[in-house]
């Protein structure tokens, strides 16, 4: 359900990601200015929106870094868990009072 949300989080910003650079592009194509003025502008907003997303990219890698640790950590509280019941429970077995009484009449 999580992976859902996710997905729609990350849909949604691409989404308004690329209208606003399309608004941008086409709010500085019509603006009146010369060409050398137009071309220096979306060279800039390039460079601008190329570091955003560079800043975007590293914030997400950081993210899902934290994010596996944390499923590594809880899978292995998971693991652990698993070997603590086994262990219990085997020695639960071996101390039973039929499993030693079986054990004493095969020895007679």
């Amino acid at each position: 359900m999580g992976d859902s949300k996710d997905n729609h989080f990350w849909d949604s910003l691409l989404t308004f990601m690329a209208g606003a650079a399309a608004g941008l592009i086409v709010g500085i194509l019509f603006a009146p200015a010369s060409g050398e003025e137009t071309r220096k502008k979306i060279k800039d907003q390039a460079v601008k929106t190329g570091e955003a997303a560079k800043e975007s990219y590293e914030k997400i890698a950081r993210e899902a870094e934290k994010s596996m640790k944390v499923v590594k950590e809880k899978t292995n509280d998971g693991l652990e868990a698993i070997k603590d019941f086994i262990e219990k429970k085997k020695g639960e077995y071996l101390n039973k009072p039929e499993a030693a009484g079986g054990e004493e009449e095969e020895a007679k």
